[in-house]
């Protein structure tokens, strides 16, 4: 997962993939801003947070909904 403290839509994102026990790597574009490049080159878009699964789909800025169904369709 890219995203920054600061993003509200990031730190629910976060919460909802702590709380269902999801491992993840957390990208800190706000220690590591040189890797927003990444996260545009997935996405093709400027916006956070983006979310990359193992089989190599991505959500970016996904709703609660949207992103317990992506997790409940892969069996996370």
């Amino acid at each position: 997962m890219y995203g920054a403290p600061w993003c509200r839509d990031c730190r629910r994102s976060k919460a909802m993939l702590d709380i269902r026990r999801v491992d993840f790597d957390y990208v800190d574009l706000e220690c590591h801003p040189g890797r927003a490049g990444e996260a545009e080159d997935i996405s093709g878009r400027k916006s956070i947070p983006v979310i990359v699964f193992p089989d190599g789909s991505h959500l970016v800025e996904p709703s609660n909904a949207e992103l317990a169904a992506h997790l409940d369709h892969r069996g996370l």
